[in-house]
């Protein structure tokens, strides 16, 4: 580390003044001090800082107005509070104030040299103002997307809890991707864990570990994802589902920066930032006592809205030409063209399943469509919800194509009969598929293109549904 970095310590406590003097000097920078806020500004018009430590109260002020100070004035200047014990409302109010880190009383040395570490890394950045590659994932020049990747661009910058909230399909474990990769963590993990997915009874285990022979099951010491994310982000999606007992805690695994694996005598300490998401309202859930308010406020200390595909139309023409030339890639053809009469009739739909709908429709159009344009027929978008009754096919108007043998109404083939389940029904429809398919290459003695014509679908359709049932 070089010795030409400095640092600027704000308390009025001697003792704390020196200790951090000490701690700082020994990793190689040059430090100040200054016992007051009058003092700090002095400081910060006269010379050039890194890093600024400072006290939340001040004779003549607190904290918090020094941080404000410094965002307005000195924005490239990582600024970290130093709070009281347990104090999370004075922590919570410094990070919204633009700190980007803080750490309690009594200082953990540990803990202090990890934040330090950080706040040079991200100084470091900032100097060399570094703009990520990746930020180009989130396509569209529209203004609601122009204003999401500044704002991911400069809560990178922070180590700040932030809350993800948007619809389903909108991209909100991208954003916190981006988030991680802009910022000073970007070389340490990204941890995404679907909190709705992890049985209830697995939780505890798998965010904070076990040792061996903590109970029955348990042969050897297992990690938690809190310790494997250290030194990274954790990114807790679908939040809103962690039970209530899960939410106490991670509460305190937030506060105290560390974990207790199951089983273990100790403490971990764990260096993480937490993003969330959920496609719940977080606010609506608190009212109704199902999600713990100091948890809520802990997480939600900056929250970033993702905009639904609807809200940004003139986006589409650059997405649908990100997903066909993926789709391209993926089946070494040519990108066939949407043309304006297909992209008229998307802009006009709705797209409640956002992004991830607008992939799945192109995906279906390369396979249906003839030649190399999707026209709007090729998109078969639902003119309504879909339900069991219908189902997939009904849904989107499609027949069954020649050559493959359909069951009466009220019945289905022996081969493969559907479950009560909805959530069966596109097994159900693969299957269908598979068979049809596997029997007119059988007939056609795997000549794809008679197979094709047979089965009453293009060549492309064909290679399509080979590739995703596995059938090449």
């Amino acid at each position: 580390m070089s010795q030409t970095r400095s640092a600027l310590v704000v308390d009025d406590e001697r003792d704390i003044r020196e200790l951090l003097v000490l701690t700082l000097g020994r990793m190689g920078l040059r430090v100040d001090t200054a016992a007051d806020v009058a003092s700090a500004v002095n400081q910060l018009s006269s010379h050039q800082y890194d890093l600024c430590l400072t006290d939340m109260r001040l004779p003549d002020g607190n904290g918090q107005q020094l941080i404000e100070h410094i965002a307005a004035n000195y924005p490239q200047l990582p600024v970290a509070m130093i709070t009281a014990y347990g104090n999370v409302d004075a922590a919570v109010g410094a990070l919204k104030a633009g700190a980007f880190d803080f750490v309690s009383k009594p200082v953990d040395l540990a803990v202090l040299r990890r934040l330090v570490q950080h706040a040079l890394e991200l100084q470091a950045e900032r100097r060399g103002s570094p703009q990520s590659a990746s930020a180009t994932r989130l396509i569209g020049d529209s203004p609601a997307m122009t204003q999401l990747r500044a704002t991911i661009s400069k809560l990178a910058r922070s180590q700040a809890p932030v809350y993800v909230s948007g619809e389903s399909g909108v991209g909100k474990e991208l954003v916190a991707r981006l988030i991680h990769e802009q910022g000073p963590r970007a070389e340490g993990p990204f941890i995404p864990v679907n909190c709705g997915a992890i049985p209830t009874e697995l939780m505890e285990s798998e965010f904070f570990g076990h040792k061996k022979g903590s109970f029955t099951g348990a042969h050897a010491d297992k990690q938690g994802l809190f310790q494997a994310a250290h030194g990274g982000t954790l990114f807790l999606d679908e939040v809103a589902e962690l039970p209530l007992h899960m939410q106490v805690k991670l509460l305190r695994v937030i506060q105290e920066k560390s974990v207790r694996p199951i089983g273990a005598n100790t403490e971990t300490p764990v260096d993480v930032r937490i993003l969330s998401a959920t496609h719940k309202n977080l606010a609506n859930l608190v009212a109704e006592n199902r999600f713990r308010d100091d948890l809520y406020y802990r997480i939600n200390v900056i929250e970033l809205r993702v905009p639904p595909l609807r809200e940004r139309p003139s986006d589409l023409p650059a997405l649908a030409s990100a997903i066909l030339s993926r789709l391209a890639i993926e089946l070494d053809e040519p990108a066939p063209l949407v043309t304006e009469r297909a992209l008229g009739v998307l802009a006009e739909y709705a797209f409640p399943g956002n992004v991830r709908e607008l992939e799945n429709i192109l995906e279906r159009a390369v396979a249906l469509c003839d030649g190399q344009r999707i026209d709007a027929e090729d998109l078969h978008l639902p003119k309504r919800p879909a339900s069991v009754g219908t189902g997939f096919a009904g849904q989107v108007g499609l027949t069954a194509p020649a050559g493959i043998q359909t069951a009466p109404h009220g019945t289905a083939p022996a081969a493969a009969q559907p479950s009560s389940d909805a959530a069966a029904l596109p097994d159900y429809i693969e299957q269908l598929e598979r068979e049809a398919i596997q029997r007119a290459l059988e007939e056609c003695r795997y000549n794809k293109t008679r197979a094709a014509e047979k089965l009453g679908i293009t060549f492309r359709a064909l290679r399509y549904k080979l590739k995703k049932l596995g059938m090449e």
